[in-house]
């Protein structure tokens, strides 16, 4: 556990270099990683998340690609296309720009609802299907992706099949004003990604996550996290609540979380700290609630506050 959080605390100071002040986003950032999991950075235009996502994957020397959804965009230009090459008479796997480690997608609801499908197989399978013919994905695979909120024009709410594949949901929020001086200096003359150097590699996020997975998870624990799912199920409140997915990540986070802190198991309190990145975009408020004006945020804390906690400490 100490070699997984020194390598996590070189990642998270090095994207601290770029964003500031956001220590607690940068945390669940690496969280996710070496959950194996997939990011969505929600948040209004200009709070850097592009930056930080672009801060991550230059932290791993690894191979990274950008695609910047937009309502043009093709599902070949996410998975790849078959191009007929006349010299040999054959067709030709040309891949597209989901091949890579890293997979950074900039503002991924400006994008059709057919163009975001295309990101279905591989997030959750970690393959590409094209013309009968399945590709796998190298590991590490996580895809970054950032979106503005849906009421912004011009965009295109993710289908909850899309959403249930990332493992958490962040917003950057504003900085404070202290941060937002310091990034005056910082970002003024040049850009500070220009200056950052990988402290890592794909081959040892690899390791990491294998050493991640091995992170105990008690029984009284487990129980605790299908509990905490299966309330979001029967809350009146919830017209949708948490898939067995989301069960699954929510313990993948945990164990990530744990080993961040140096633990070899899993604590209820691990649970509890995730509830709302990994659970809350999963979520549909009931009709009732939605007028009531209940967000799902609020309704998801008042559930996690009535599941009994068990008493355990491994």
């Amino acid at each position: 556990m100490d070699t997984v959080a020194r390598v996590a605390d070189r990642i998270r100071a090095n994207v601290e270099k770029v964003i500031e002040g956001k220590s607690d986003v940068v945390f669940a950032a690496v969280v996710v990683l070496l959950a194996e999991g997939h990011l969505l950075l929600e948040d209004v235009p200009g709070v850097g998340k592009t930056m930080l996502s672009k801060a991550l994957a230059r932290s791993i020397d690894s191979t990274v690609r950008r695609i910047q959804f937009t309502p043009d965009l093709l599902p070949s230009d996410i998975t790849g296309v078959s191009v007929y090459n006349q010299s040999t008479r054959q067709f030709e796997f040309r891949p597209g720009g989901v091949f890579a480690n890293i997979v950074i997608g900039d503002e991924i609801n400006r994008a059709s609802p057919k163009t975001q499908s295309a990101l279905l197989e591989c997030m959750a399978e970690r393959q590409v299907t094209v013309d009968n013919v399945t590709y796998q994905l190298e590991s590490p695979f996580m895809v970054i992706a950032t979106q503005n909120p849906v009421e912004m024009e011009g965009t295109y709410p993710l289908p909850e099949a899309q959403r249930d594949r990332f493992l958490a949901r962040v917003s950057v929020g504003y900085p404070v004003p202290a941060a937002e001086i310091a990034m005056l200096t910082s970002h003024g003359d040049v850009n500070p990604l220009d200056d950052l150097e990988p402290v890592t590699d794909g081959a040892e996020i690899s390791k990491l996550c294998g050493i991640v997975a091995q992170v105990h998870v008690s029984e009284a624990v487990q129980r605790y996290a299908v509990a905490l799912t299966s309330a979001t199920r029967e809350s009146p409140d919830l017209l949708l609540g948490a898939s067995p997915r989301a069960t699954l990540h929510l313990v993948r986070a945990a164990k990530a979380r744990a080993a961040l802190h140096r633990r070899d198991y899993v604590l209820p309190d691990d649970l509890r700290a995730l509830v709302q990145p990994v659970l809350a975009h999963r979520m549909l408020p009931s009709a009732e609630a939605a007028v009531a004006g209940l967000r799902v945020a609020t309704i998801l804390e008042g559930i996690a506050s009535r599941v009994p906690v068990p008493e355990t400490t491994a």
